[in-house]
């Protein structure tokens, strides 16, 4: 894990080393990348998972060498990253971060298990995969994602809200696109206790047209920026929610997922007509070798204008890595 000795790394952890992520019959071993700054908040945390005595954990190991973190690494959660701070443009971001998943990547390449699997929590998410990917030639693009299970929950959250059901009866959301507030969550093919959401949506609000408003210009602005109301609301961002998705995402890429599918952003091979070589929201499932895309869902004109938006976005900033000499 990268950034371990953050908020998100630290809300991580404990739930790893107790079981959540690869169930309660395998051991653990944790090694934990960070900046010599952190260091020492990562000793900290290191010593309560050792106060913990978590039966599955085995080892905790803190290094700020890439190379000796990913040594023989089967899982590798990349959630460190560098924020954007006022004044800095969005080119410098994606230079900064290109210096940070660049050389993870390639440690990635000449250390990790041949079985790893790789997800990129730090943002911006699907950009910083792309990166980490292009730099480990000799490690399958389809082993690397990026976080957009977060986004998913945060969908299948305000549903449940809306329609005063538990989130265990909805099925079939997506987000398609970037994990930005361009981002497109999308019903279409979602269901309620085996019902369209859609027309549980219209029953409730008085009409079809008044659900695809409330999906408009309710429900679709708040999951996309929903990290931004949070870091408003608690001055911080979001940290539980987001370590929370990283370990049901790889906990269902590696055990499978059960009922429908989830979300999460892979290398794009064409698939819905999304440009090849881009890291884009897609609906998945796994049987435990990993993530497979949904392919054969129909969008309609709103939801491919509304997804095409998301997935200019990325374009962009891949061509922007690209002029910085990265890909």
């Amino acid at each position: 894990m990268t950034g371990a000795g953050g908020q998100i790394g630290y809300a991580l952890l404990f739930r790893i080393a107790a079981g959540a992520m690869l169930g309660t019959d395998r051991p653990v071993r944790l090694r934990l990348l960070e900046i010599p700054q952190g260091i020492a908040a990562a000793e900290g945390t290191a010593l309560e998972l050792q106060d913990c005595a978590f039966p599955l954990l085995r080892d905790v190991e803190i290094t700020d060498d890439p190379a000796v973190a990913f040594e023989g690494a089967n899982i590798a959660l990349l959630v460190g990253a560098r924020p954007r701070t006022a004044g800095m443009e969005r080119a410098d971001l994606l230079a900064a971060n290109a210096g940070i998943f660049g050389p993870q990547g390639a440690a990635l390449n000449e250390a990790a298990a041949d079985d790893v699997r790789v997800v990129v929590v730090g943002n911006p998410a699907n950009t910083n995969a792309l990166i980490a990917a292009a730099s480990a030639p000799d490690i399958p693009a389809e082993r690397f994602a990026a976080l957009t299970r977060l986004d998913h929950d945060r969908a299948l959250a305000q549903l449940a809200a809306k329609l005063a059901v538990p989130v265990r009866e909805l099925r079939g959301v997506t987000i398609w696109g970037n994990h930005s507030a361009t981002q497109f969550p999308d019903v279409a093919h979602a269901t309620v206790a085996g019902r369209p959401v859609l027309d549980a949506l219209a029953e409730r609000l008085g009409g079809a047209d008044a659900a695809i408003a409330w999906l408009d210009n309710e429900f679709i602005p708040r999951v996309a920026k929903r990290g931004a109301e949070i870091i408003s609301v608690r001055g911080s961002s979001s940290a539980a929610s987001a370590a929370n998705a990283a370990i049901a995402h790889m906990r269902d890429s590696i055990l499978g997922t059960r009922d429908g599918w989830t979300s999460a952003a892979l290398i794009s091979r064409g698939e819905y007509g999304v440009p090849e070589g881009i890291v884009s929201s897609f609906p998945v499932t796994s049987d435990g070798s990993g993530y497979r895309i949904v392919e054969g869902l129909d969008l309609d004109a709103r939801g491919r204008a509304l997804r095409d938006a998301s997935i200019a976005e990325l374009v962009a900033e891949r061509d922007a890595v690209r002029e910085l000499g990265v890909l």
